[in-house]
């Protein structure tokens, strides 16, 4: 018999994936290192609801235990909260079976998923606000989370268990057993929880606020907040509400971090007499170094995202930067970082285009550049690195 349906509390069980061996994301786009789950979630009074499905490559194995824990044609209702194809990549082998059961969603969710599956199910849009009667006098209510984060996007509120199923809202992408957020080692659920935000939900901080604003204002109740991706939050449940009020908030700390991508070691020296340097005029600030070619990318950019200061070094080839470092800056872009400042530097034997260049880039991104930066012809002497020493207790005063 599966093992499959955990229950949460009272009539609502998981009966969801954990997929340990996960390790990129999105593609090869975000790195997983702890692995993830897949959360969907069967709602059993009166009426049967399945909120969610797992990726497709689990399809089979989740239709085959979730009838082996219900009667599939017992479920009244499915709702789809999120289109994307690690919460819906079930659906075509479910409806298989259970081909006319209505399936609840954003109309946005609905273009999603005819483009994904090219399927016409009997589709019910719903809206902010509106309710679904599922007996014992229990409701679902919905609410549209558009760009939070994808246009198709809602969460849905369980009354009187006062469960709220968030979606990719407040998820990290954490492997584990134990279900709840006081079950597992806290420093992995900080860790993933700031990394997820950081990586997929920055760019959409200004929305955040204002959805956040929303969903207090509909004076919930929240026992438990259920997301899609990891933990279910039960042990102050609004504590990650409060910390994405924090970040959403062009989140800092007081920390530089120092990125760069080096060809023979020149730039990697100055970085680290960078470093030397803003450690010597601050000794509060936290630095942090990271060569893009031996770091997991996902991970910098979290470290951006603490950041008060970043600074971006790279030699000059072809008239201009490693790909690698301009990769990254592209990337750094599309996450659309707020009140953050930016240097850059590097070395070069004949032209010396990279930190004119990366100046140019990073104030595209949306950086404050705050000074010219700092080149330096061939590598470092010993006075070009006192002189990058010196560079970096100017950064840190500045």
């Amino acid at each position: 018999m599966s093992k499959m349906k955990k229950q949460i509390k009272n009539n609502v069980s998981w009966v969801g994936k954990v997929d340990w061996e996960l390790r990129k994301f999105h593609g090869n786009e975000y790195s997983t290192h702890k692995g993830s789950t897949y959360n969907s979630y069967l709602i059993q009074e009166e009426k049967t609801v399945l909120i969610d499905t797992v990726w497709s490559p689990f399809a089979e194995e989740f239709v085959e235990n979730l009838a082996q824990e219900i009667d599939l044609d017992k479920i009244d209702y499915i709702v789809a909260n999120h289109g994307e194809i690690d919460h819906s990549g079930a659906l075509p082998a479910l409806m298989k079976h259970i081909p006319d059961t209505p399936i609840y969603c954003t109309a946005n969710a609905v273009k999603s998923l005819k483009g994904q599956f090219h399927q016409d199910w009997d589709f019910r849009v719903v809206k902010t606000g509106d309710t679904l009667d599922i007996g014992n006098g229990k409701e679902l209510v919905f609410v549209e989370m558009m760009m939070l984060h994808w246009p198709d996007s809602m969460a849905t509120y369980l009354t009187q268990d006062n469960i709220l199923f968030s979606n990719d809202a407040f998820g990290q992408h954490l492997a584990t057993e134990k279900l709840y957020n006081d079950l597992v080692d806290q420093c992995d659920l900080d860790e993933e929880a700031i990394k997820y935000y950081a990586n997929i939900l920055t760019p959409f901080g200004p929305i955040l606020k204002k959805k956040l604003d929303e969903v207090l204002s509909l004076n919930l109740e929240i026992d438990l907040i259920a997301t899609s991706h990891g933990v279910i939050w039960r042990d102050n449940p609004l504590q990650i509400v409060e910390k994405y009020s924090q970040w959403a908030n062009d989140y800092q700390e007081n920390q530089i971090t120092i990125i760069y991508d080096t060809m023979w070691n020149g730039t990697k020296m100055l970085a680290e007499k960078i470093a030397e340097g803003i450690g010597l005029a601050d000794q509060e600030v936290v630095v942090k170094v990271f060569n893009l070619s031996k770091s997991d990318e996902n991970d910098v950019i979290t470290e951006v995202f603490k950041s008060k200061t970043v600074m971006v070094g790279s030699p000059t080839i072809s008239n201009s930067i490693l790909h690698n470092v301009a990769g990254f800056v592209h990337l750094m872009k599309e996450l659309k970082f707020k009140n953050k400042k930016a240097a850059a530097f590097g070395c070069y034997g004949w032209s010396g285009e990279s930190v004119k260049v990366l100046n140019g880039l990073m104030e595209d991104a949306g950086f404050e550049v705050i000074d010219d930066g700092f080149k330096n012809h061939w590598n470092p002497d010993v006075d070009a690195q006192e002189a990058a020493i010196k560079f970096g207790e100017k950064i840190a005063r500045a």
